[in-house]
């Protein structure tokens, strides 16, 4: 592949702003960014916690992806996050369905099929009564959180399990378990989207719905298993947290976290209006997102100053990848500076 067709790909961009950004954390925290140890056979370092805290943002990027290829989003994911959790943790402490003994894999199985219905739900809003998306996942996003503390009965559930809490604690050949979890489901997604025909009508959708239903594409199904999906990979980012934390904190699981899903697959170039999107990009984008709450809280940067710094990092890296900013930059530039940026560039 020439350097040219590689620059033009979507993932392009997001990977080499993921490497700047990790290389300047690096210099700054003079080379204790990229330290890792070993203990007991596992890999410690910021580098894993990266990987161990990205990996449920990834697996949320995966799905909130399809549904921004549609043109649609789902605001929602954060509250079936706490659902899941909540039905998860009270299924292994025995507070509900007593009859399963605490099944952690009955358990699991449970909170990604709460998962699937409230994608259901979203699927037939969207779908079927022609809701605008927005509008249509406000409602789960309002109402989920206090499901979910029906079905905890209004406590914090905590878990002692250690199967369970291997979800997110354990390690598999030295890495994190969640990371494990993120590639299967991103395998899953790419074979989804690059192996069938479903990811191109998801594209057609996203352009234009008339147009693509004109083509025989069943748009109202489609955006079925859109939600669908998209719920069911809200819920395993919801197991992964309860299992991080031992339990199910239904008042700040998933809290906000719709909004860095959302960001994470605008830094990775899929376009909020719909049509192309890319799997690959949006875990990049993921990544870029953790990697800077990582860095922000390793340096020691004051809480109520957190949100702010991430912000600013956020819109220059938004800045570097549009390309009206970039030519606007370029024609600022002195002549001989953009030969010689055009001569780095070739």
């Amino acid at each position: 592949m020439s350097m040219k067709k590689l620059t033009q790909k979507m993932e392009f961009k997001p990977f080499v702003v993921l490497l700047v950004i990790i290389f300047l954390c690096g210099i700054i925290s003079g080379g204790d960014f990229f330290k890792i140890t070993i203990v007991d056979g596992h890999f410690y370092g910021r580098l894993i916690d990266i990987l161990r805290n990205g990996s449920r943002y990834a697996i949320l990027a995966v799905g909130m992806t399809m549904a921004l290829g549609t043109g649609g989003t789902d605001i929602s994911v954060g509250s079936i996050m706490a659902i899941s959790g909540a039905i998860a943790c009270s299924i292994v402490d025995e507070r509900i369905l007593q009859a399963l003994g605490g099944n952690v894999f009955l358990a699991v199985l449970l909170a990604l099929l709460a998962g699937a219905v409230c994608g259901a739900w979203n699927g037939f809003m969207v779908a079927k009564l022609k809701v605008q998306p927005m509008v249509a996942t406000m409602i789960l996003l309002t109402a989920g959180r206090g499901i979910a503390q029906l079905i905890a009965d209004g406590k914090i559930v905590t878990i002692t399990n250690d199967a369970y809490y291997s979800i997110s604690g354990g390690y598999f050949l030295g890495l994190p378990v969640p990371a494990f979890i993120a590639l299967i489901v991103i395998v899953l997604f790419l074979i989804l989207t690059r192996s069938t025909a479903f990811g191109m009508q998801v594209e057609a959708i996203g352009v234009n719905q008339a147009s693509a239903r004109l083509a025989g594409i069943k748009v109202e199904r489609n955006l079925w298993i859109i939600y669908i999906l998209c719920g069911i990979t809200a819920a395993l980012a919801g197991i992964i947290e309860s299992a991080g934390i031992k339990g199910a904190d239904c008042n700040n699981c998933g809290l906000m976290i719709e909004l860095d899903g959302i960001l994470a697959v605008a830094i990775g170039g899929t376009a909020l209006s719909g049509g192309r999107f890319s799997i690959i990009s949006s875990v990049i984008g993921a990544l870029i997102v953790q990697t800077i709450s990582t860095t922000i809280y390793a340096f020691g940067v004051a809480p109520e100053l957190t949100r702010v710094a991430k912000a600013v990092i956020v819109i220059i890296v938004c800045l570097i990848q549009s390309k009206p900013f970039m030519d606007r930059v370029k024609s600022l530039m002195p002549k001989t500076a953009k030969v010689e940026a055009q001569e780095v560039h070739a």
